[in-house]
């Protein structure tokens, strides 16, 4: 009969020869490629693909192999999708590059790297001088970016009792909108503008000339031969120095023009909450409603108002109320974004929708565009909501009283032209009149030239008022 020591003894070597082998299964399994769900492409029909096999949730990212081999040489040729609808057993996926080549019954599978891909971005202060795409790649050939961080997107919505009010007047550099429709830290306010009117030439010269610690440009959708230009000709290098610049032309898929709207967006939210004063430049604001209209219409949501789906309208306010004040303590985030209106016409249905919401709008005048007068602000038609509670009341008045002798000499221009005016029979337009010229040379600044406020508001009061 074996003693307990014996038995002890013998319980021990059986427990440790139970341990090592554990441990050994344990690094071999860590050696084992993850577990990883995958599907079959069963479908695919205009921006779509359609799924089987597979269950992701709405907003992750999946790889779908290709037949060939990677050019690179490291592997096989796959390309990136994005779940963006379900319905069934079925998910809808919307590639986020080129997929020639795309056959029949193609794996379609989620590596762990790759199931987060769009909810992280890099974010921090050595980005600034940087030109990214809509994840936040580098594209200006300066190498890999070293952010101090990463952030999730879309971020937790700021109760808005917690904001702080619009206080303080942000400088732009351009005289007619310091004067008269002054802009706070922290609105949004849109540009309003049919095709070659010069708002990007505004867009740089405010980009050049504000007073904002931080500048975000977000060219989302437009002609990838203009990112090169604003950043060299509009922006310069003086500006492109404390800008981050979010690149997705008219070429990338509609979801990463979504994604670079939401990055840019991230971006000066970071910038802001860090107690900066950044202004955000989103340019434009249609694009981004056209890349949500594209992808609703692919899924199969019904079209509604003259082809939007309803989801874009559900969209617009979501991105534009991230903009704004943040909570005491911290910085502001001015907005400016350019409202692309079809045939000049300000009731497109996106053009009334973000007027709705935005605290002010600027109207380009194609008119007053094509007679040489930059920047071509259409005074009448353009409004600053907060401007009431940043200016004084002298600056207020004067204000409405420019507009005023503007808005008359327009009306009444035709007849001015064709000599029917004779002085004397009414005493408002005799003074609007003898005002119109210093009024247009208010209103009218070269590229080159910056205006601050305090100059702004000095020119606006060396106008000649004199009532009748």
């Amino acid at each position: 009969m074996n003693s307990p020591v014996q038995e002890n003894s013998y319980e021990n070597r059986h427990f440790a020869r139970w341990r090592e082998t554990l441990v050994s299964v344990n690094n071999r399994l860590q050696d084992l490629p993850r577990y990883q769900q995958s599907g079959r492409i069963t479908r695919a029909a205009g921006l779509v693909l359609e799924a089987t096999g597979i269950q992701l949730p709405l907003g992750s990212f999946c790889l779908i192999d290709l037949p060939g081999v990677d050019p690179r040489g490291d592997g096989t040729r796959t390309a990136e999708a994005e779940v963006v609808g379900f319905g069934k057993d079925t998910l809808f996926l919307m590639p986020l590059t080129v997929i020639e080549g795309l056959v029949p019954g193609a794996r379609v599978y989620c590596p762990s790297e790759h199931c987060d891909r769009g909810k992280r971005f890099p974010v921090g202060m050595n980005l600034l001088g940087r030109v990214v795409d809509g994840f936040g790649d580098p594209i200006d050939g300066k190498g890999p970016l070293h952010p101090d961080s990463y952030a999730c997107s879309p971020t937790t919505p700021i109760n808005p009792l917690d904001r702080k009010p619009i206080e303080a007047q942000i400088d732009t550099g351009i005289r007619a909108i310091n004067a008269l429709f002054s802009i706070g830290e922290g609105q949004r306010i849109g540009l309003f503008a049919g095709s070659g009117v010069g708002k990007s030439v505004l867009l740089g010269m405010i980009a050049r000339y504000t007073s904002a610690d931080i500048v975000i440009v977000a060219l989302i959708g437009e002609r990838g031969r203009e990112v090169k230009e604003f950043i060299e000709h509009s922006l310069g290098a003086e500006g492109l120095t404390r800008a981050v610049v979010v690149a997705t032309p008219a070429d990338n898929s509609p979801l990463q023009r979504l994604h670079g709207a939401s990055y840019a967006t991230l971006l000066a939210e970071y910038f802001r909450d860090a107690g900066h004063r950044v202004l955000l430049f989103m340019d434009s604001l249609t694009r981004f409603a056209m890349a949500q209209r594209e992808i609703a219409l692919a899924v199969g949501e019904a079209p509604a108002t003259r082809g939007y789906p309803p989801s874009v309208f559900a969209r617009l306010p979501a991105l534009i109320e991230r903009a704004g004040n943040g909570a005491s303590g911290s910085g502001s985030l001015t907005a400016i974004y350019t409202v692309l209106t079809e045939a000049d016409d300000l009731q497109d249905p996106i053009a009334d929708a973000s007027r709705a919401i935005l605290d002010g709008h600027i109207v380009l005048s194609r008119q007053l565009a094509e007679s040489g007068h930059f920047p071509a602000i259409d005074v009448e038609a353009s409004i600053s909501r907060s401007m009431d509670k940043l200016v004084g009341r002298e600056q207020l008045d004067r204000a409405l009283e420019i507009k005023r002798y503007f808005s008359i000499y327009q009306r009444n221009q035709d007849l001015i032209s064709l000599g029917a005016y004779s002085p004397g029979h009414d005493p408002l337009l005799d003074v609007a009149v003898a005002n119109y010229p210093a009024v247009e040379a208010f209103l009218q600044q070269n590229i080159s030239e910056k205006s601050t406020i305090n100059d702004s508001l000095a020119e606006l009061l060396h106008i000649n008022g004199d009532r009748p």
